[in-house]
C-alpha cells in the first residue's frame, strides 16, 4: 500500500468512527492532511536516524557520513515519489 493509499484509507476510518460523510472536497482535504502528516514523520524519523548514525559512528567519520549521505538520498527518493503520488 502507497502512502496515498494509506491516507485514503485513514481519512475513510476516520470518518467512520466520527460518524460523517464528507463531500468529495473535504475527504481530498483529509486526505492531504493525513499524506502530508506521513511524509513529515517520514522526515523527522530520517533525520533522528541520521543523527544516530553519526553519534554511533564518530569514530569512524568517513563511514558515518557515507551512511549519512545514503539514508539522505534515500528519504529524497521516498518524498520525490510520494510528491508524484499526488
Amino acid at each position: 500500500m502507497n502512502i496515498s493509499e494509506n491516507a485514503e484509507s485513514t481519512a475513510r476510518a476516520v470518518c467512520a468512527l466520527l460518524g460523517v460523510e464528507p463531500d468529495e472536497e473535504q475527504n481530498s482535504e483529509l486526505t492531504r492532511l493525513i499524506e502530508r502528516s506521513i511524509v513529515s514523520s517520514v522526515l523527522s524519523e530520517t533525520e533522528r536516524h541520521t543523527q544516530l548514525v553519526m553519534s554511533c559512528c564518530s569514530a569512524d567519520l568517513d563511514m558515518a557520513h557515507k551512511l549519512t549521505d545514503e539514508i539522505r538520498a534515500s528519504t529524497t527518493a521516498l518524498v520525490a515519489n510520494l510528491s508524484s503520488l499526488r
